[in-house]
């Protein structure tokens, strides 16, 4: 029997700590070379494209997301799982919810693998559903106990202050620029929309981790060179992504390029992370293929309610 699953039953069932498990086992897949993760594929519409990323765990299940970019109002992610030795379809997901939550994930694992093991303060850029899930993850892999949040809407960085204390029960306060909101923060989130700047490298501390979940392209990024090169760790989820991207990832080229690390190779100790508490890590994600069916394959293992 096919099993459904809508946004309220995601939410429902899959926790902080689960899905940051679900990230750190797919990113060590992948690494070992059991995950085939290839970088996304787009058809080209009539106004739009129809996207999809495409997973599979060897001898386990094969599945794939899709989903467009009209713009419609109603637009839905469709994420399907298949089983890998009969092809039938065992779960299929639709909504934001499962893809939200794989990032979320992902930036948690990075935060664990990449951050000072003390870290405990979160400023985050960015007040919409990927800055909440990245600070989700985030308290599920260090002690947070304080956030600072600015976006451009007074009210939304206030909704979003108002969530992090109500259901993390983390202090959390909404401020008036972006400078305030990472200064001697621990943890940075960058999850906006904006294709130009809202960060300055300055403006980022000694021993801060950065999570960048924005547009990271040349010409189009929520921050600039000055952050790549200020980095002493830089590291992605998928470096096959990062190296696919159209236009260019920043942290993809040179002088970049040769730093850029994996991080499934740093989870799994082929290559180094952090090694020195005043260094800053930048973790550019870019949503390594396959996730999102990995974690729906971990949401029918842990029962989750179905319709």
């Amino acid at each position: 029997m096919t099993l459904f699953y809508s946004d309220a039953e995601v939410s429902a069932a899959l926790d902080a700590a689960t899905t940051v498990d679900a990230m750190r086992a797919a990113l060590l897949a992948a690494y070992d070379g059991r995950l085939a993760a290839p970088p996304r594929a787009a058809a080209s519409l009539d106004g739009g494209r129809m996207v999809l990323t495409a997973g599979h765990l060897i001898g386990e299940w094969y599945g794939y997301r899709s989903y467009d970019t009209f713009g419609h109002p109603e637009s839905q992610q469709l994420v399907v799982l298949h089983d890998g030795r009969t092809g039938a379809v065992r779960a299929v997901a639709v909504g934001e919810e499962l893809g939200s939550r794989r990032t979320g994930g992902l930036g948690g694992v990075a935060v664990d693998v990449l951050a000072r093991p003390d870290a405990g303060t979160v400023g985050v850029i960015g007040s919409g559903r990927q800055a909440w899930t990245q600070v989700w993850a985030t308290a599920a892999v260090r002690p947070v106990r304080e956030v600072t949040v600015y976006s451009r809407s007074a009210a939304r960085r206030e909704a979003f202050a108002a969530r992090v204390r109500t259901e993390l029960g983390v202090a959390a306060r909404a401020v008036d620029d972006s400078a305030t909101a990472v200064a001697g923060r621990d943890v940075v989130v960058l999850a906006t929309t904006s294709p130009t700047t809202v960060v300055d490298a300055a403006d980022i501390s000694p021993g801060t981790h950065v999570n960048a979940v924005g547009f990271k392209q040349r010409d189009r990024a929520e921050f600039g060179p000055d952050l790549l090169a200020a980095a002493d760790v830089l590291a992605t989820d998928s470096p096959a992504q990062a190296g696919a991207y159209t236009p260019p990832m920043l942290a993809a080229e040179p002088p970049h390029a040769e730093r850029l690390r994996d991080l499934g190779a740093v989870l799994a100790g082929a290559e180094p992370g952090r090694t020195d508490p005043e260094q800053i890590s930048v973790f550019c994600s870019v949503g390594l293929g396959g996730t999102e069916v990995f974690l729906l394959d971990r949401l029918v293992r842990v029962g989750a309610t179905t319709v």
